[in-house]
Formats: structure tokens, C-alpha cells, sequence
């Protein structure tokens, strides 16, 4: 737990377990790189000197821009411990949108790999991590142990871009006093846990649980990047204890069944999902899979934090549930009229808001209320019991004749057959109907469909305004930088391959 005093994100290590393993990076799988907590304390302050002795001063910003490593987080650390304000960015966005960044967020350093470092045109300052490359990470840490900055309430800790999928990307400021609410509520005694992250520390899904280990004096094993087959390799190598992702990774582990079945993953007590929807097939495959965990499933947005859902006086949620809202935490469904409902749009309020988005007035008083309320967007059920479920995006939402379609719903109807493991439906514009939804589908190892046999199995478990006019199977879907399927780029997919066919 973090204690009281602590004002700073930056600062929520507990003296208490200095030679305790804090990290294990996998970057090189072959030689990986374990840290312990004193380890990464000191060179967390190491950090905040070098930065401070740029000239750097509180409220500045500082880019980083790299595949998950220790040295990133070193980074964000030391950078919050100086005062400054972090900006982690996407490294797969275009060099065009990362310069966006830069000026939107007045960036007067970045922290990056080598290998983006080739391809910046800035005229501010550029370190590089590895020790052997020009103006290097190593070079800037001094040695000392600096005072760590004194934040007040309002305070900026970091500055997170959205994914830009609809747009140029937004930032959202988030204050320390908020963030270190939001571990003070989701941190425990989980000092026995080897928590594996894959998804990337520049998302709130990785970032927050890295944060929460820490607060919570686990240990965390970090792959670079996903691919299926090392993260089944790194649960089964390291004895991963609690496993994180986006339920997009985990139905890609499920594609080939040979790769978990082959492997021993009966250290796993915590499975954890979130950022996306989980099929009630995807939840299957998941109890199989780990038949000695705890599954959850998670819920949070960047602008409002990861603290919103969870288990009710020790109750686990029902199967795909987000679960009770939590002590402490403002949340209502509001539907198409305005109304407190059953069933709407999930409004979000907490400690953890976000003031409102970097130099976008309008776009704040749109999705952010006078009084506190943060419209996230995000559809949900509530049951006759209060657990929560998540149904789609309202911007994801479309109508085909007068039908009102969420994707979500049509994807679980697709993902429902066995030899289906993963689907994205999107809408094609159509004069008649306005839109028609269409799919992209994965199929199983060595199974055998085709574009008739899902139109059929959807025709036969779901309305006949949902199935899908066409289907394209593909041996995979494209993703997006924190996890999730790419609906942007198979939209542009769609009206490229059907909007001179009919359908």
C-alpha cells in the first residue's frame, strides 16, 4: 500500500523491500534482466537528477518513445520524481502524428530507442536508451539521491495520448493525487505475485498494473512486445502467477490450440483482462486454459482511470461481468433520452478524472460535465443483480434500416462457433440501408469455413438485421498499438473490397 505522505506517483516504493525483484525485462529473451526494487528506487533518482541537470524544470515535459523495456519505466519514474510531467507516446504512430505530440505536448525532451531516434527531425534534445549510443540513457543519470518534488492536488504526473483511430490523437492529463487514489484503491499485499505485462506501457492497461505491482511489492515480468507464443513461453518460464491482457491477446493464444496445451501454465492464479470486450467463448477457453485462477475481467478508460467495476464484499462478478461499481466511485447509465436507465451510456466520475483533454475546450465540455461527470462513451447492461456488462461503443454504433447495431454483439454471435476464435464487424455504407454490417474472421488451426458457413451460423443465433452480408477470413486481424483489433483500418478494408459489390 501507498502511504499517506506520498504526494508524488513517482515516489511509491516501499523501503521494506529493496532487495526484492521489482522487474524482470525480457527484451533479450535469451539473457533477460532481473531488477530489484533498490535497484530501480536508485536509478529512478539517478533519473530525476540527469533531467534536472538538463535544466529541466517542474511542469516541463518529457517524451518517451520506445517498445516496453526497464528503462522505460526508470524514465517515467524519474521524470514524475523531478517534477516533470511524462508523456509516454505510441512508437507505432507515424512520425507525423509523434510530432503532433511533441508540439501539443511543448515537449522539451524525449527519451527514446535508437531505432526511433533515426527517424526524429526535433530540434530539442533526443537520449537515447542503450549505452553505447550518442547522448545515451546511462549518460544522463547522475548519481545522488535528489529530493523528490512536493506535488499539490492539481498537478500533472503524465500526459496520455488517445489512439487517434477517429483523429488526430488527444492528450489527457492526469494529476498524481488522482493516479496514487487510484492505486491507494486497487493496491493489496501482493508481494507473492509475478505479474506478466506484454500489452505497452504507453497504454493505461499496462502502465496502471505495472504502477499497482509496484505499490503492491509485486514482481512484474516484461515481454517487449505480445506475440502469443512468447507469452505463453514467459507464463511458463518465469511462473507467472497473474496474467494481464487485452482479451485480444488471449484469443490469439487460443488460435493454435497445441501452443497452451503443451504447456505447463498451472502457476496462473490471476487472469486479467481488460481495455475490450470478453465473448462468453473467449471466457471458456480462458477457465479451461487456467482451471486454478481467479478470472476478471477489467474496466477503466485513460480519462478517467482503471477504478470504476469490481468484485462486491469478496464476490467474484458473473462470467464476462466488469463486475460492482466500486465504494467511492460515481457511475451511471444513461440512455438515448436522457435517462437514467438500465442500460445506456456509462457517465464516470472519481478522483482519477482527468481535468479535461490538453487544449481542447470544446472537446472537454462535450464528454466532460460541470459537475464532475465524465461521458465515457462505453454502452453497458446492468442485471438484476447489479453486475455490470459492457455492449459496445456508442461511436461504434451504426444503423441499418432503421436497426441499431453494436459490433460487439455480432462479433460474440460469430465468435460463438467452435471454429471461430476471433471476428471485427464494421459497417459498409450502403444508399438503401445507410449501413450493412460486414466481417473480418479468424478461424482456428486447421479448421475449415467459409464465408456461407458464418453468414449461416449468425442467420441461425442472432437477428437477420445483424449477420454479416460479407465475410473475409484472414489468417489474422490487424491491431491496434494497445491491443485491440484495428476496426479503422478494416473499415477502410471493407469500402476497399465491397462498396462496388453488392451485398
Amino acid at each position: 500500500m501507498v502511504a499517506d505522505n506520498v504526494t508524488n506517483l513517482g515516489d511509491i516504493f516501499n523501503n521494506n523491500v529493496q532487495k526484492s525483484a521489482a522487474l524482470t525485462d525480457c527484451r533479450d529473451w535469451d539473457h533477460p534482466k532481473t531488477y530489484t526494487y533498490g535497484a530501480l528506487d536508485s536509478a529512478a533518482d539517478n533519473c530525476a537528477l540527469g533531467l534536472r541537470a538538463r535544466g529541466l524544470k517542474p511542469g516541463d515535459a518529457v517524451a518517451i518513445l520506445s517498445a516496453n523495456r526497464a528503462e522505460f519505466m526508470i524514465a517515467f519514474m524519474g521524470a514524475l520524481r523531478a517534477g516533470l510531467i511524462a508523456v509516454p507516446i505510441n512508437h507505432k504512430f507515424s512520425n507525423e502524428v509523434i510530432h503532433f505530440i511533441f508540439n501539443d505536448a511543448d515537449v522539451k525532451l524525449t527519451i527514446c530507442d535508437a531505432e526511433r531516434a533515426k527517424t526524429l527531425d526535433v530540434k530539442f534534445s533526443i537520449v537515447r536508451f542503450g549505452p553505447n549510443e550518442e547522448d545515451s540513457f546511462n549518460d544522463l543519470l547522475q548519481p545522488g539521491a535528489p529530493d523528490t518534488f512536493k506535488t499539490s492536488e492539481h498537478d500533472i504526473a503524465m500526459i496520455l495520448y488517445t489512439s487517434g483511430s477517429t483523429g488526430r490523437p488527444k492528450g489527457v492529463p492526469l494529476t498524481h493525487s488522482g493516479h496514487l487514489w487510484a492505486l491507494r484503491a486497487r493496491a493489496g499485499d501482493f508481494q507473492q505475485h509475478r505479474i506478466l505485462v506484454a500489452a505497452p506501457l504507453y497504454h493505461m492497461n499496462a502502465l496502471c498494473i505495472t504502477l499497482v505491482a509496484w505499490a503492491s511489492k509485486a514482481q512484474i515480468v516484461l515481454l517487449p512486445e505480445f506475440t502469443a507464443e512468447r507469452y505463453v513461453a514467459a507464463i511458463e518460464r518465469f511462473k507467472c502467477t497473474w496474467i494481464t491482457s487485452v482479451p485480444t491477446m488471449l484469443a490469439m493464444i487460443f488460435i493454435d490450440p497445441e501452443l497452451t496445451t503443451q504447456a505447463d501454465l498451472s502457476s496462473v492464479r490471476i487472469v486479467r483482462m481488460g481495455s475490450a470486450p470478453v465473448s462468453q467463448k473467449l471466457w471458456a477457453h480462458v477457465e479451461k486454459t487456467f482451471p486454478n485462477a481467479n478470472i476478471m475481467n477489467g474496466y477503466g478508460t485513460t480519462e478517467s482511470g482503471p477504478v470504476v467495476f469490481g468484485p462486491r464484499e469478496g464476490k467474484m462478478p458473473p462470467p464476462t461481468s466488469v463486475g460492482w461499481v466500486l465504494p467511492g466511485v460515481g457511475a451511471k447509465l444513461i440512455d438515448s433520452k436522457g435517462n437514467e436507465a438500465e442500460e445506456g451510456e456509462l457517465f464516470h466520475k472519481c478522483p482519477a478524472n482527468s481535468p479535461g483533454y490538453l487544449k481542447l475546450p470544446e472537446k472537454t465540455a462535450q464528454v466532460f460535465t460541470k459537475d464532475g461527470w465524465y461521458k465515457t462513451g462505453d454502452v453497458f447492461r446492468r442485471d438484476d443483480i447489479g453486475a455490470h456488462y459492457f455492449v459496445g461503443r456508442t461511436d461504434d454504433m451504426f444503423n441499418c434500416g432503421g436497426e441499431n447495431i453494436y459490433p460487439t454483439e455480432v462479433e460474440a454471435t460469430l465468435i460463438s462457433h467452435p471454429d471461430i476464435d476471433q471476428a471485427c464487424v464494421v459497417p459498409l455504407p450502403d444508399e438503401i440501408k445507410g449501413a450493412k454490417p460486414v466481417a473480418f474472421a479468424v478461424a482456428r488451426t486447421n479448421a475449415s469455413v467459409d464465408e456461407d458457413l458464418i453468414k449461416e451460423h449468425a442467420l441461425a443465433n442472432g437477428p437477420a438485421y445483424q449477420h454479416p452480408r460479407r465475410v473475409l477470413i484472414m489468417n489474422e486481424l490487424p491491431i491496434a498499438g494497445p491491443g485491440k483489433i484495428d476496426r479503422k483500418k478494416l473499415t477502410e478494408k471493407a469500402i476497399e473490397l465491397w462498396s462496388t459489390v453488392p451485398t
